[in-house]
């Protein structure tokens, strides 16, 4: 497995132990908005297994101080959010699916968001790039099918990463009131964990899901069965 990442910190820890020392992570620092470290990533990737057989592009950004009502935030603060969650699907897309195609197959598995579906206030950027990875999402589905690569996307909740961390710092601290407040949004009662949004895209990239694509799933708590944030 290869592991891109901005943060090389975060990328050579979880290289050091994923899996517990069962399988092989690799990590190799890239920024995803931009073409020329998709490409490498690929090329890394074919030089070390022969090809790519699955992407899952779980990428997501939402800075704190993007928080804003649409017409106060700055254009390169919208660029920056599409850029990384949404061109950059369509980036990895590009130089993966000519290997794919060549290989007979693949999959690719786009991390979206229940805000994808359903928004709140002052997440007008976020919001557009996860919906339109939604619609990118059954697009592509449709264009590579007959290439027999899959295109999914899952949909998570609240999943307690630091992202979340950073964001009830950003509003009135991290501390078990906010927590609770955060986790009460979702039916079950609680915040999602990242091995249950893990298992689900697992479940998706393997032969268990072959007559599925173009779809999304949701992990999210219930958020979307109820219909509402309230």
């Amino acid at each position: 497995m290869l592991c891109a990442d901005v943060d090389e910190a975060a990328g050579t820890e979880l290289a050091a132990t994923a899996f517990d020392g069962v399988g092989e992570v690799r990590f190799q620092r890239a920024d995803v908005s931009l073409w020329q470290d998709c490409q490498a990533l690929v090329a890394t990737a074919t030089d070390l297994w022969g090809g790519v057989g699955v992407i899952c592009n779980n990428v997501g950004i939402q800075p704190t101080a993007s928080y804003l009502p649409a017409h106060e935030l700055s254009e390169d603060a919208w660029d920056l959010i599409i850029d990384v969650n949404l061109k950059s699907t369509f980036l990895m897309t590009k130089a993966g699916v000519p290997g794919m195609i060549e290989r007979g197959g693949g999959v690719i598995i786009n991390t979206a968001s229940v805000q994808g579906l359903q928004s709140a206030k002052g997440v007008s950027a976020y919001a557009a790039s996860k919906g339109g990875l939604l619609s990118l999402t059954r697009q592509l589905a449709l264009e590579y099918a007959e290439n027999n690569i899959r295109v999914l996307a899952v949909n998570p909740g609240t999943i307690d990463t630091p992202l979340v961390d950073e964001a009830l710092e950003a509003f009135g601290g991290d501390n078990p009131a906010a927590r609770a407040g955060m986790a009460a949004v979702h039916p079950l009662g609680r915040i999602g964990r990242p091995d249950e949004v893990a298992n689900v895209v697992m479940f998706l990239a393997s032969d268990r899901a072959s007559f599925m694509t173009g779809e999304s799933i949701c992990i999210d708590g219930g958020i979307m069965a109820r219909g509402s944030w309230g």
